[in-house]
């Protein structure tokens, strides 16, 4: 548990750590701390902006929405690495998400899989959004990933945390996939070095991601149940993993990852199916149901594991 620093020695910790800053406007006092508690603080969020351009990108987290005002995240992680704050205090980035994956963040240990969204994370995190498209394809340069890397470093080390406290928008909410396309592995191990192996207090480790588990046998039930049944029905939570893979993978609305395998889950598995990625298989074959070699390749590209 930790205050949020100062805006003056968040500041500093980022000017310490190397990155080149771009205040815009008043950030310091832009906030959304009428609306609700910020702090105590516990880690750092990583988002993906899914905009274009850097100056339109700014624009977007520092004001928000019609429905979701800003600003939406602290700082904006530009292509080129600048780092743009727009806002200090409470910021509308990570919104409901799951309780026991906070208390592993707060306790440094690996993560479970998110199935929940009950528990205000814009109070608890510090977040950044990162300039990019978030389609899989819009490049990472390496002065973003620099960049981002020094950002987590630079809070961690101010608040004596290690690269544990640093977490993606999508190991907080059940259906979010950002920021998509970074190698989370390789992102933890430049944090770590740069803190230099330690961290005020305490050894700097990176716990072994605990990935998801789902039962073949009962995601086929659902499968062959929910269509039919009334309303959105939820028979079994490993759906919403199989869901949030076929978002990442493009093939499913982002809309439709709520649990519930009806029939617009069924026409993404299919297409999974149909894919090359997938296994290519065809006709009956290819008809939504999981089946072990394709739910297994599934998994293996967006990180679960399969059992029978």
């Amino acid at each position: 548990m930790a205050a949020p620093l100062t805006a003056g020695k968040f500041l500093s910790a980022l000017l310490d750590e190397g990155l080149d800053v771009v205040e815009v406007g008043s950030w310091r006092t832009h906030n959304r701390n009428t609306r609700g508690a910020w702090g105590p603080v516990h880690g750092v969020m990583v988002h993906h902006t899914v905009t274009k351009g850097t100056s339109t990108t700014v624009r977007i987290v520092r004001d928000g929405y019609a429905g979701l005002p800003g600003p939406l995240c602290h700082g904006m992680i530009a292509k080129d690495g600048r780092v743009h704050l727009v806002g200090y205090g409470r910021a509308n980035h990570a919104g409901l998400g799951d309780p026991a994956v906070l208390s592993a963040v707060v306790a440094e240990r690996a993560l479970p899989a998110d199935t929940t969204a009950s528990t205000d994370g814009n109070r608890y995190f510090y977040g950044f959004e990162c300039e990019n498209l978030g389609d899989g394809k819009d490049p990472w340069p390496e002065a973003q990933l620099d960049a981002i890397a020094r950002v987590a470093a630079a809070l961690c080390r101010a608040h004596g945390w290690s690269s544990a406290s640093v977490i993606r928008h999508l190991d907080w909410q059940p259906g979010k996939v950002d920021p998509r396309g970074i190698d989370w592995v390789a992102m933890r191990a430049r944090i770590d070095k740069r803190l230099g192996g330690t961290t005020p207090g305490k050894p700097v480790t990176t716990p072994a991601p605990q990935q998801p588990v789902v039962d073949l046998s009962r995601l086929v039930a659902a499968a062959r149940t929910n269509p039919q049944a009334a309303g959105q029905s939820v028979t079994y939570a490993g759906v919403r993993t199989v869901e949030a893979a076929l978002v990442d993978a493009g093939l499913l609305s982002k809309t439709y990852s709520d649990g519930h395998y009806g029939r617009t889950t069924i026409a993404a598995y299919a297409a999974w199916q149909r894919s090359k990625a997938g296994g290519g298989y065809r006709g009956a074959a290819a008809d939504g149901i999981p089946g072990m070699a394709s739910l297994k390749r599934l998994g293996a590209k967006y990180g679960f594991t399969v059992t029978n």
